[in-house]
């Protein structure tokens, strides 16, 4: 996804190698021109529609925009590949991603998941995660169940790499039950808003990652909120954000001149380092599951974070 490359002359060579052959040149007047697909503001209606469908039946909703990105491999922004799962009730999906971990939010029902050496009984509003290079499987209770599930699977698709082998990642097994998410909210909730206060939000991390605000090693995760009538100040960071609308009645984002309504249980994205702000205009505490990259920009020193 770049300008037209300058291809070695044979003559130059006396007898040109395979590996001579392959090299490509390139010399631009400003060699930080680029030509990748822009990461849209993007919402995910119709694959939203399609996964609270009643009585759907069990199966994956990939939330992708591989054409708009340019890309070969199913991706929602170049870094994270979401998916809504609609499990029937008793039964069960397996899935085997290639990703350093898979992430779960539980929109609603009751189940469990188990990688056959962990298990993970889940319920509404419960966030876990298992580590990749592994068949984990979600099996619903009684009651049809539908999760949000999160996986860096383009990031490791653009080199073609595979998860670490089991018992090598630095992922384990997590969970953050509704229950503590709730109590942990109510100091972050009694906060006073200030000029420095980004949100009130939780984020989840684990002991395998401490020292970091980090859900998987290049992902963060949290749950955000915003009381009615408020407003959340203008900013913009280098990650991109894939926002799940929990509760987003009256609520709206601008991100730069553009206008996104939330809709229930929507995902939208905000592509990096575009300036973005959140609104609530309806009668209830705004919240939403946010998935960024951001951990990679830490990593890396660039969060790019500005109020401007």
């Amino acid at each position: 996804m770049t300008s037209q490359a300058i291809l070695p002359k044979d003559s130059v060579f006396l007898e040109p190698t395979l590996a001579a052959k392959r090299a490509r040149y390139y010399s631009q007047e400003n060699n930080f021109d680029f030509s990748w697909p822009g990461v849209p503001v993007h919402q995910f209606e119709n694959e939203r529609n399609l996964a609270m469908q009643p009585g759907r039946s069990t199966g994956l909703v990939p939330l992708d925009l591989q054409s708009v990105l340019g890309l070969s491999y199913p991706a929602t922004t170049p870094t994270l590949l979401v998916r809504y799962v609609n499990i029937r009730g008793k039964d069960s999906v397996t899935t085997d991603f290639v990703a350093s971990g898979t992430i779960c939010y539980v929109i609603s029902g009751e189940g469990v998941t188990t990688d056959d050496v962990e298990t993970i009984h889940w319920g509404p509003g419960d966030v876990f995660c298992f580590p990749g290079g592994q068949a984990i499987t979600h099996t619903a209770t009684a009651q049809d169940c539908l999760l949000f599930i999160a996986t860096n699977e383009p990031l490791l698709s653009l080199e073609r790499l595979r998860p670490p082998r089991v018992g090598d990642n630095r992922i384990e097994a997590v969970h953050w039950p509704s229950k503590e998410i709730e109590r942990q909210f109510e100091p972050v909730l009694n906060r006073p808003i200030t000029e420095n206060t980004s949100g009130h939000a939780v984020v989840f991390s684990s002991h395998a990652l401490n020292g970091s605000t980090n859900i998987l090693p290049t992902v963060n995760c949290a749950i955000n909120t915003l009381e009615p009538g408020r407003d959340q100040r203008p900013h913009r960071h280098n990650g991109v954000a894939v926002t799940l609308s929990l509760q987003g009645e009256g609520v709206y984002s601008m991100i730069e001149d553009q206008r996104v309504d939330w809709i229930e249980y929507g995902v939208q994205i905000t592509p990096a380092a575009f300036l973005h702000s959140h609104h609530n205009r309806g009668g209830a505490r705004m919240r939403s599951l946010i998935i960024q990259d951001e951990a990679l920009h830490y990593y890396t020193r660039t969060p790019g974070f500005s109020w401007t």
